[in-house]
C-alpha cells in the first residue's frame, strides 16, 4: 500500500524534464514511483502516480511550476500508478487533458472526467518548443493499450514499466547498468506478457536512439538507450 504522507523528491534529469521520485515501503516491500514533468508552453506530466500519492505529486509539481499550468497528463497503460490520480489532477489543472494511445482512449477513456487526447502510433504532440511522439507498444510489458512517449529535443524515452527496479530510495539518474536489477525483479515476479511482437516493438523503441530512459520505478538511465533496449530484447528472448 502506498503512503499518503510520503514526500516526492524533484530532480531535473534532462533540460526542462523533472523526475518526481517517491519512495514507499520498507525491506522487501520497498519500492518507488516516478513521474516526469516536461516544462514548455503546454506542460506535460507522464504518469500520475497512485491516487494515495496525489498530495505528494501535487506538492512536487508546485515546486517547479503552478499545478494549474498543466495542459497534458499522459500515461502508458491503465494501472493505478499510471493514471490513478488522473481526475484529481484534472480538477487541479482545469485546462489539462489526458493523453494516451487510441486503444487506451477507447477502453479507458470513460474513467476520466475529461475526454483523452488520443494519439496514433507515431503521432507527434507539440508542447511548444518540444515535440513528443507516441509509440504504440501493445503488451510490452503488459496491457493491450500500452505505449510510450519520446521527447525529441533531449532524446528522452518515457519508458514506463520497462526496466522496473526494486527498492525505495534511488539516485535520480545513473550511467550504471539497470538491466540486471530490472531482470532480477522480472525473474522474481514475471510481469511481462512475452507477446510475439515484443522483439519488433523493442527494435522500434531502440530506433529512436534514446539518450535517456525515463523509468517509472527506480533510476533513470543516461547513456546508450538503444543498446540497453537490445539487451532487454535478448533477455526476453531467452525467457520465452
Amino acid at each position: 500500500m502506498t503512503d499518503s504522507s510520503a514526500e516526492a523528491r524533484v530532480t531535473e534529469v534532462a533540460n526542462g524534464i523533472y523526475q518526481l521520485h517517491t519512495p514507499v515501503g520498507e525491506g522487501k516491500a520497498a519500492f518507488s514511483f516516478n513521474q516526469y514533468l516536461l516544462i514548455d508552453d503546454a506542460p506535460l506530466l507522464f504518469h500520475t502516480g497512485p491516487r494515495r500519492l496525489f498530495p505528494a505529486v501535487r506538492a512536487a509539481i508546485a515546486r517547479v511550476m503552478p499545478v494549474e499550468r498543466l495542459r497534458y497528463v499522459a500515461f502508458s497503460h491503465c494501472e493505478s500508478d499510471e493514471c490513478g490520480s488522473m481526475n484529481e489532477l484534472l480538477a487541479a489543472a482545469p485546462q489539462a487533458a489526458p493523453v494516451c494511445g487510441r486503444i487506451a482512449a477507447m477502453i479507458d477513456g470513460d474513467l476520466f472526467d475529461r475526454a483523452p487526447r488520443a494519439l496514433d502510433d507515431g503521432e507527434v504532440l507539440e508542447l511548444g518548443r518540444r515535440r513528443v511522439r507516441w509509440l504504440d507498444a501493445p503488451h510490452l510489458p503488459h496491457g493491450w493499450e500500452c505505449g510510450y512517449l519520446f521527447e525529441e529535443s533531449t532524446a528522452t524515452l518515457l519508458c514506463g514499466d520497462l526496466f522496473t527496479q526494486p527498492g525505495a530510495v534511488h539516485p535520480a539518474l545513473t550511467r550504471d547498468d539497470i538491466l540486471e536489477p530490472s531482470e532480477a525483479m522480472r525473474r522474481a515476479m514475471d510481469y511481462y506478457a512475452h507477446g510475439r511482437d515484443a522483439p519488433g516493438l523493442l527494435e522500434k523503441l531502440a530506433a529512436t536512439s534514446p539518450r535517456l530512459l525515463a523509468c517509472m520505478h527506480g533510476r533513470a538511465y543516461e547513456g546508450d538507450g538503444a543498446a540497453l533496449l537490445g539487451g532487454l530484447a535478448r533477455a526476453l528472448a531467452g525467457a520465452t
